[in-house]
């Protein structure tokens, strides 16, 4: 393994500050984080708050974080298991969990069977749940009226089963409210073969006043190819979409691209008016976008100030781990004022160690002056860790209090620990 620059020598390092490590918490402190923990010392907590914790032993890592405020102010977590013990590939396994308290403490509300990368979100005063019933699997949409811990059950075409039809993929991404409907991203795999690159982007759409259980009421568009040859032939998928509304009111689907090499990038298709079909221009359409070789979610500031996402980036000087999807050791808060320029404002959590740590797959929502984020971390634990950095064992939460006055200098940094 090659081991990292050392702190003097860091490109992230400053006159002000060491090399970043750390998570912005309520108080705007600082948590180390080891490479390991010294011995005959249990092991380092992970950052943030505990929701949901698997150990590697088990087979079922946790995967796929979703974020949602309910109307009495309660917060509500999801997850799902993904693993050679976990069933996925049959009828996938999600929790749903609760926190009454702003985040400080959560209790598991209700396990689903046949939920996968699925996104919660509040729609008329009830809680939504949409995604496939496993990998790459049929789409179904799920309502609950008890703040997560019962609900409706999909059998078919009116209670909730969306598309019926295997090979569809998505994660837990943005349903965005846009001229009187409900807008979400998901992909189709066609031809059924590999990962990734027979991904096709679409978007399903509905209007707000219909019946969301109702398929009917759902408008998908047409599933549009991707191209190996694209970005100078360094284009392996695209996937996990983000609808997003443009600064000229268009609706734009911004998606990870799988790339060999740096910088990260993003896809932007443009999505037509109707909901029918999306449009791509290879030459114009790939951005410069920090932590776009994994998922990511983009929301507009409600305050007008451009936007944001919380995406896992690849600092400077560790580009060679290998491809950019498979660093996930270093969180940071980003911004754009157009959605096409992106910049790192404030690097949130790292960690030294890429092979079996990771921040990854955040879903994030704005509470008031801050942020409020659940987040896929893989981190040691009593039962020696994570398997490595994408197989997940916890699901984090997090608080990033007055976000938008971080900057780059607020970064909470340390000293690396030798084995």
């Amino acid at each position: 393994m090659k081991h990292p620059p050392e702190p003097g020598d860091h490109p992230l390092v400053s006159r002000r500050s060491w090399l970043v490590a750390g998570v912005v918490a309520a108080v705007g402190g600082c948590q180390s984080l080891p490479v390991r923990p010294p011995k005959n010392l249990p092991p380092p907590k992970p950052p943030g708050t505990v929701i949901a914790h698997s150990p590697a032993p088990s087979g079922r890592y946790i995967g796929s974080p979703s974020l949602a405020v309910l109307p009495d102010g309660s917060y509500v977590a999801s997850h799902d298991f993904f693993g050679p013990a976990s069933g996925e590939h049959q009828q996938a396994t999600s929790r749903v969990y609760r926190s009454r308290d702003r985040g400080r403490s959560w209790s598991l509300a209700c396990e689903i069977h046949g939920a996968f990368w699925s996104s919660l979100f509040v729609h008329r005063d009830a809680l939504y749940l949409i995604g496939p019933d496993r990998h790459h699997g049929r789409v179904l949409i799920r309502r609950s009226r008890d703040g997560g811990r019962s609900w409706t059950r999909p059998i078919d075409a009116q209670s909730g089963v969306l598309r019926p039809g295997p090979e569809h993929h998505g994660a837990p991404v943005p349903v965005v409210e846009h001229r009187g409907r409900l807008w979400r991203a998901i992909e189709a795999r066609h031809p059924p073969q590999a990962w990734g690159i027979h991904y096709r982007a679409g978007v399903m759409s509905v209007p707000v006043d219909a019946d969301l259980l109702d398929a009917r009421q759902w408008t998908t568009s047409d599933f549009l190819p991707s191209n190996r040859s694209w970005n100078d032939g360094d284009m392996g998928a695209w996937l996990e979409g983000n609808v997003v509304v443009a600064p000229d009111g268009s609706l734009a689907n911004l998606m990870r691209v799988d790339t060999q090499g740096l910088p990260e990038k993003a896809a932007w298709l443009r999505v037509a008016p109707d909901g029918k079909t999306l449009a791509f221009d290879a030459a114009s359409g790939f951005i410069d976008f920090p932590g776009g070789a994994k998922k990511f979610t983009v929301r507009p500031d409600p305050q007008g100030g451009g936007y944001w996402s919380v995406a896992t980036v690849v600092p400077r000087g560790w580009h060679t781990a290998g491809k950019p999807a498979r660093v996930r050791n270093t969180l940071a808060l980003i911004h754009s004022p157009d959605l096409r320029h992106w910049d790192v404002r404030c690097h949130l959590l790292h960690h030294v160690d890429y092979h079996n740590h990771g921040f990854q797959y955040v879903d994030w929502l704005f509470d008031g002056p801050d942020l409020i984020a659940a987040c896929r971390t893989a981190f040691d634990d009593a039962h020696g860790g994570a398997h490595n950095a994408h197989d997940a064992n916890f699901l984090t939460f997090h608080r990033i209090p007055d976000f938008r006055a971080l900057r780059l200098e607020d970064s909470m940094l340390m000293t690396r620990f030798e084995p």
